[in-house]
């Protein structure tokens, strides 16, 4: 079963950290196999707090998706990400139809 992480976020606010980030997250995405299947800047808030962008990130198992979230390199990257806007990242375990 392949894994996902869903991330809901506000728009970026600090372009350099997340020029950063994008650096930094490249190498890990490839070596976890990660895809990014798609960016929404145009989603219906409904039901959550906070959220212009929504990213759909595919990996070829959760046991990856969990495993690239905890890797160090990961948990490095991700203060960039947190600098440049606020998120909420949920990791589920699925197929897309």
């Amino acid at each position: 079963m392949k894994g996902y992480w869903i991330i809901l976020g506000t728009s970026v606010t600090d372009q350099e950290a997340q020029k950063t980030y994008g650096a930094l997250w490249a190498p890990i995405a490839q070596q976890y196999q990660a895809k990014l299947k798609t960016v929404d800047a145009s989603s219906v808030l409904r039901e959550a707090r906070e959220a212009q962008r929504v990213l759909v990130v595919e990996f070829p198992s959760h046991e990856a998706a969990v495993a690239c979230y905890e890797d160090p390199a990961y948990q490095e990257a991700k203060q960039f990400a947190l600098q440049a806007s606020k998120r909420e990242l949920l990791i589920v375990a699925g197929e897309l139809a």
